[in-house]
């Protein structure tokens, strides 16, 4: 994807999977509501969770968000690096302008208004990734619908 489809498929897809590692070592993987400004990833996690107890102890952290149902549809984006918590934990409804935008995009995203409601259950992690990966299948000539089915397109 380029940088501007990757930035566009980000705002437009709800639900991302955070990869975290357990106290054991272990991979623990989590779905998960999200926001992206452009430059870091928010995620709006309850900070009583197994996921914010492994990032709170280890940081570091992978998420892919991906769409597509077959094959030649697939596409996505893997974000890696180290989190961070921003603003209170768990987030109050105080005003807080290093979240508010963070807050805005969530709410027009999710509840479809521009006004955030914290519930004290929730906190926001950051992630500003130190590496981005994305693929879309469907720019593969090799992978059209039209080749796939065609006895020898394959």
């Amino acid at each position: 994807m380029t940088a501007q489809e990757r930035d566009a498929f980000l705002r437009a897809e709800r639900v991302c999977r955070v990869a975290s590692v357990s106290v054991r070592g272990a991979p623990h993987v989590s779905p998960l509501w999200f926001v992206w400004d452009g430059e870091a990833l928010w995620l709006n996690s309850v900070v009583r969770s197994q996921r914010w107890r492994d990032l709170e102890r280890d940081p570091r952290v992978s998420v892919v968000v991906d769409a597509g149902t077959e094959y030649h549809e697939l596409r996505g984006v893997e974000l890696s690096g180290r989190v961070g918590a921003v603003s209170e934990v768990p987030r109050t409804p105080r005003p807080d302008r290093v979240v508010a935008e963070a807050e805005r995009l969530y709410a027009e995203k999710y509840a479809g208004t521009s006004v955030f409601e914290a519930d004290g259950r929730h906190a926001w992690l950051r992630l500003r990734p130190s590496k981005i990966v994305s693929w879309d299948f469907r720019k593969n000539p090799r992978l059209s619908p039209r080749r796939r089915d065609h006895p020898e397109g394959r």
